[in-house]
């Protein structure tokens, strides 16, 4: 794969699925454009697909439970609400979709309520004024420089990847379809008000089986104070006042309401902000309407499972949950018994997702459709017919392009640490005979981790001459949470040793080059690198830190999660900050160092990169500094696509530079 390929990555998400009905959006970057597009695309039972709808941006297909209607969201190529995702419906027996939204920044994902006739969604509302709205009795725009000074009296007052969040909260809407529809006909649409006020951001709604009430999850008292803690409200359908729900143990998150009242809901247990490499369990609870929240039973043990709610929430498949969990670089569809407490890992059938990643899966009745990426697929649908626990039968090829550019295998190692701990990861080898140089790349988080799907950066880095070494060490995400939690105050201990003895297995191979290795990074991924280049520098020629972690005093600050994040990971004792930041010891660092930041970054602010650069170019190293305008911290994953190539280049330039290889983009 060439940095040229990215128009290859077709990246499916959520599918949705009734009888024979099997939908899924599948979106790819593309680089003449310089945007993501997409569309529904129909899967055949039997294998194979075709085009369901052909807008620039289609996504989230949603079927109603009669299997007459598809929601879905459509983003279109103008400008304002235009260009923002908003609610479209269609026959299901295919036609002309209708827009019946056009919020000004645009909705989420649609949930039908059982009736068929009424959608659940959250959106966020802007203050008038701002955001491309009109201020109130005017009708026109405010430019962004023009805009009133903001207020802010909460440390939780922005979001990376977002902005400024409580001047735009997220709220939610309920849409009575068929009258909806009749608007539209006439021209006459009207975007429905808000069931939730301005205090609190809502999320992830899900509609109580007698379609009285919408759950949904909000900060703990409604937002009174900043908080990590989350609960789930009952907020009534027709309009009124929520009602406190479920108080969880920490978090809420993806409910799902039984015909029985049982609500399903994933959720990290934690006390006040210590919130570092916690698992996320499968909970659930009876649905309290009247005032009295329900106590929650925790359904999968916290040690051993953690949870992957961006797969979808919790559904119920006759006497069982299914659910994702990650699991040592796979991302599972598993089976929790609905009257299991406490289950363990190894107790949990496994239905999909072995050395795979599950991204998404829907239910209906025994048959369950899922996104599972592999090795060799970014994400294909597999089906799975009833409950026996047979092989998934895979029905789509949308990789097929990419593996014919070229993939090269994901080859599994093990390991042990300097103090005998167990170390799991990858190597990527080029073509060819080597040796080849190594770059090893240490993953974002830290509670995250690499794994068995596609990784579109170690594969171009494999096509242009370089092995990639790929590691979770200790405070990684899916080998246990006391895995994840023995970083908590310490990094740059175990976790450094952990990286560095994955390294030293796959240069024991004849064909990798030991005397040209560099590091690289990404956020904590980035700290690592700095780290390792002051602590360890002679065993790099050169380094590539990007949105990286470099002074935890002025993240405590700056970063829209400082506030909490350096707290439970490092701790509130300035001269521990100092000890645990790489900045501290840039004087070590001599090696060439390449410091990469996005100058919209909130998660890493930019001035994590610019002190970092200074204080290497002050003491006479080789440093350079690369700057991405208009991009935030996900640039490498889900940035502009041409900036996405740009980058790609960059590191292939500077790899070139310093290791030799045979990079061509």
């Amino acid at each position: 794969m060439r940095s040229s390929d990215l128009d290859l990555l077709a990246t499916p998400g959520l599918p949705a699925l009734r009888g024979d009905l099997l939908l899924v959006g599948v979106t790819r970057p593309d680089l003449a454009t310089d945007t993501c597009r997409g569309g529904l695309h129909r899967v055949s039972p039997d294998g194979g697909t075709s085009h369901w709808t052909h807008g620039p941006r289609d996504s989230a297909p949603a079927i109603s439970p009669d299997g007459r209607w598809v929601a879905f969201l459509r983003a279109g190529d103008g400008t304002g609400a235009e260009a923002k995702p908003q609610l479209h419906v269609m026959p299901a027996g295919g036609g002309e979709p209708v827009r019946l939204t056009a919020l000004p920044l645009g909705v989420d994902a649609p949930v039908w309520a059982a009736d068929s006739t009424r959608l659940a969604f959250t959106a966020r509302v802007p203050e008038p004024g701002r955001y491309g709205t009109p201020l109130e009795d005017e009708d026109e725009a405010l430019e962004p420089a023009a805009e009133a000074p903001r207020r802010i009296t909460r440390l939780d007052y922005r979001v990376d990847d977002l902005g400024f969040r409580l001047d735009r909260p997220k709220r939610l809407f309920v849409l009575d379809v068929p009258a909806a529809l009749r608007a539209a006909e006439t021209g006459e649409r009207t975007d429905p008000a808000p069931l939730t006020d301005d205090r609190t951001d809502v999320h992830d709604p899900a509609w109580t089986r007698d379609g009285r009430h919408v759950v949904v999850v909000a900060e703990r008292d409604w937002g009174r104070v900043e908080t990590l803690h989350s609960d789930l409200y009952a907020v009534p359908a027709e309009g009124g006042d929520p009602v406190l729900a479920v108080r969880t143990a920490g978090t809420a998150a993806m409910p799902a309401v039984d015909a029985d009242g049982t609500v399903w809901f994933f959720g990290a247990e934690f006390p006040g902000v210590d919130m570092a490499g916690r698992n996320t369990s499968l909970w659930a609870a009876e649905l309290r309407l009247d005032g009295a929240p329900a106590e929650p039973r925790r359904l999968t043990e916290v040690e051993s499972v953690d949870c992957a709610p961006s797969a979808g929430p919790p559904a119920r498949r006759g006497d069982e949950v299914l659910v994702v969990v990650r699991h040592r670089g796979a991302e599972e569809l598993r089976a929790v018994p609905c009257t299991a407490r406490e289950a363990a890992l190894d107790t949990l059938p496994l239905l999909a997702g072995e050395r795979g990643v599950v991204r998404g899966f829907a239910v209906d009745g025994a048959a369950v459709a899922a996104v599972v990426a592999t090795a060799d697929s970014t994400g294909d649908v597999v089906l799975l017919d009833g409950q026996t626990r047979t092989v998934p039968r895979v029905l789509t090829d949308f990789s097929a392009p990419l593996r014919s550019a070229g993939l090269r295998p994901l080859e599994e190692l093990t390991t042990e640490s300097a103090d005998g701990y167990p170390v799991h990861g990858w190597v990527v080898v080029p073509e060819g005979e080597g040796p080849h140089p190594v770059v090893l790349a240490v993953h974002g988080g830290p509670f995250a981790h690499y794994t068995w799907a596609v990784f579109d950066e170690a594969q171009v880095y494999a096509s242009a001459g370089y092995a990639v070494v790929l590691t979770n060490p200790r405070g990684s995400a899916g080998y246990g949470q006391e895995h994840g939690r023995s970083i908590v105050r310490r990094l740059g201990t175990v976790d450094a040793g952990d990286v560095l003895a994955m390294l030293d297995a796959a240069l024991a191979r004849p064909d990798l080059d030991p005397a040209r290795v560099g590091v690289m990074g990404g956020s904590y991924g980035g700290f690592m690198t700095g780290w390792l280049a002051a602590h360890h520098g002679e065993r790099f020629r050169a380094a590539w830190s990007e949105r990286a972690v470099n002074a935890w005093d002025s993240f405590t600050g700056s970063s829209d999660i400082g506030w909490e994040f350096t707290d439970s990971y490092v701790g509130t004792d300035p001269e521990e900050q100092r000890r645990r930041s790489p900045l501290t010891y840039a004087d070590r660092i001599g090696i060439p160092f390449a410091v990469v930041h996005s100058e919209q970054d909130w998660r890493c602010p930019l001035e994590q990169a610019q002190r970092m650069f200074v204080a290497l170019r002050l003491r006479g190293a080789p440093a350079e500094l690369l700057l991405f305008p208009g991009e935030g911290h996900e640039l490498s994953r889900s940035g502009r696509p041409r900036h996405r190539r740009q980058r790609f280049d960059a590191v292939l330039e500077w790899w070139d530079r310093h290791l030799g290889g045979t990079s061509s983009a």
